[in-house]
């Protein structure tokens, strides 16, 4: 209910001349393409006229698709949670975000547009991740050097750094300890003394709920929107900011190099950053906005990571040095859970 009432209030806001044409896009599917459709997609249909196509595709695959489709490109706004927007704009996928055709772009923190210019599409959403932990067993950490070295390890579950999340967990971890993007060492020692010490190291977000459920988890670095997903299962999950400061995957939303509809293409964009639309997908989702003109209910803005100071100590961790390096980091950390 709540959200049909954001999303009566955002065609209004956003009430415009009709196109009549179609838009293509992607989204993530499941809660997020449910959210994404009442947020953003059924407020630009109503605002403008036109329709969207929707493929649901990660981010991954969506980039795949976009080079493939290079030449002849299908999609005219496409949505990224790794970074993939950076790249793409380096290869020329990615057309230019004209900010003047951008009525909201103002109420924007500067951290979700770094360069529009260059084809880098806009952040919308930000998926913090932080330290999840059990409100009903032992006291949360309240850092992630706690975590590591005071909390019981035999009750903690981490989560395979081929999962996006486990990876930005991983790379906080390994730069408490002392590491860098260069050297993931200290992260990997840290690792292997969880280990050592009864940790359990799951790969997806279902096997995280299970441990909880099941298993006697009592803490997992893991992301802010998966936490409120537990405590809808209803499960004691708390989310928890640790003083360090925590990583994000930043969802962004670039427009297509080689497509006629540029206009139409940043009307979507125009919708997807307005306050009206984060509040509504923060609300079904529990991701950060960036629009700082967002405001939530006090329950929950008490849940998440938002305004101007909590947004400021979000660490993006360079996705073009991730990418470069996965292949590399990803056999050094099966080498160190196989042991």
């Amino acid at each position: 209910m709540k959200a049909k009432i954001l999303l009566a209030g955002t065609s209004v806001l956003f009430a415009a001349p009709l196109w009549a044409d179609t838009l293509t896009i992607n989204s993530f599917g499941g809660a997020y393409e449910e959210a994404h459709r009442a947020c953003v997609i059924d407020p630009f249909t109503a605002a403008t006229g036109a329709d969207v196509s929707i493929v649901t595709a990660y981010s991954a695959d969506a980039f795949a698709q976009l080079r493939a489709q290079k030449d002849a490109p299908q999609f005219d706004v496409i949505h990224f949670s790794g970074g993939q927007e950076i790249v793409g704009a380096k290869e020329g996928l990615l057309a230019p975000v004209d900010p003047a055709k951008l009525e909201n772009i103002d109420q924007l923190y500067d951290i979700a547009k770094p360069n529009l210019a260059a084809g880098e599409g806009p952040a919308y959403s930000i998926a913090p991740v932080g330290i999840l932990a059990n409100s009903e067993a032992a006291e949360a950490p309240v850092s992630w050097a706690a975590m590591m070295k005071d909390a019981d390890a035999s009750h903690m579950v981490l989560t395979d750094i081929s999962n996006g999340y486990g990876m930005l967990g991983f790379l906080m971890m390994n730069q408490v300890a002392g590491g860098s993007m260069e050297d993931i060492q200290p992260g990997l020692d840290a690792v292997t003394d969880l280990l050592e010490r009864g940790t359990v190291i799951v790969s997806t977000s279902p096997e995280i709920q299970q441990e909880f459920a099941q298993n006697e988890a009592w803490v997992a670095p893991y992301a802010a929107d998966y936490a409120f997903t537990l405590q809808q299962a209803g499960l004691p999950i708390s989310f928890v900011n640790p003083e360090e400061g925590l990583p994000g995957s930043f969802i962004t939303a670039s427009i297509v190099a080689g497509r006629d509809n540029g206009d139409l293409a940043h009307r979507f964009l125009d919708i997807e950053i307005s306050k009206a639309a984060q509040e509504c997908m923060a609300q079904a989702l529990r991701y950060t906005p960036t629009n700082r003109e967002a405001e939530l209910p006090e329950d929950v803005a008490s849940t998440m990571v938002v305004g101007e100071e909590a947004v400021a100590k979000l660490i993006r961790f360079d996705p073009t040095t991730i990418e470069a390096k996965r292949s590399e980091w990803v056999d050094a950390w099966n080498r160190t859970i196989a042991r």
